[in-house]
C-alpha cells in the first residue's frame, strides 16, 4: 500500500487518521507540525505516496508545508485537513498542489475514502507517464 506522511498537531486527531489509514495497509509516519514534516520529507529524500496535513498548525501550517513540498516534490499529492472553514478557503487556488480538503470532523469513512481517492489520481497520473 502506500507510505503517507501525516502532519497534525491534535493528538487524537492525529492517531484517529493513523489507524484508519493502517487499517487500509497504509504505512503511516505522523508528526505534529509542518517544520517536522519538512525535515522528514527532506530526510527520506520525499519518498512518500502521499502528504495528509491540517490546515492549521502551529510553527508551520498546512498551506506553508504544502507550497515547500510542492517546491522540492513538485510531484507528490498532498490532503489537507481543516475544521475551519476559512481555512479551507486559503487552500483555494492551489489545485495544482491540493487534491482534497477534508472538513473536520470527519468520519472514519470520509478520511479513507479520501486518502484512497488522492491515492487512485496520483496512480492514474503515474501509469500516464509510464505509458
Amino acid at each position: 500500500m502506500a507510505r503517507i506522511l501525516l502532519a497534525e498537531d491534535d493528538d487524537s486527531v492525529r492517531a484517529f487518521v493513523k489507524r484508519a489509514l493502517e487499517f487500509d495497509g497504509h504505512e503511516i509516519l505522523p508528526v505534529e507540525d509542518g517544520a517536522t514534516a519538512l525535515e522528514v520529507l527532506a530526510r527520506e529524500n520525499g519518498r512518500f505516496d502521499l502528504i495528509v496535513s491540517d490546515i492549521k498548525m502551529p510553527v508551520m501550517d498546512g498551506i506553508a508545508l504544502a507550497l515547500n513540498s510542492a517546491r522540492d516534490y513538485p510531484t507528490l499529492p498532498i490532503v489537507l485537513m481543516t475544521g475551519f472553514a476559512d481555512q479551507r478557503e486559503r487552500a483555494h487556488g492551489l489545485d495544482h498542489l491540493v487534491r482534497d480538503v477534508v472538513l473536520k470532523p470527519f468520519t472514519l469513512a470520509d478520511i479513507r475514502r479520501t486518502v484512497g481517492s488522492a491515492l487512485a489520481i496520483q496512480g492514474e497520473g503515474e501509469a500516464r507517464l509510464a505509458g
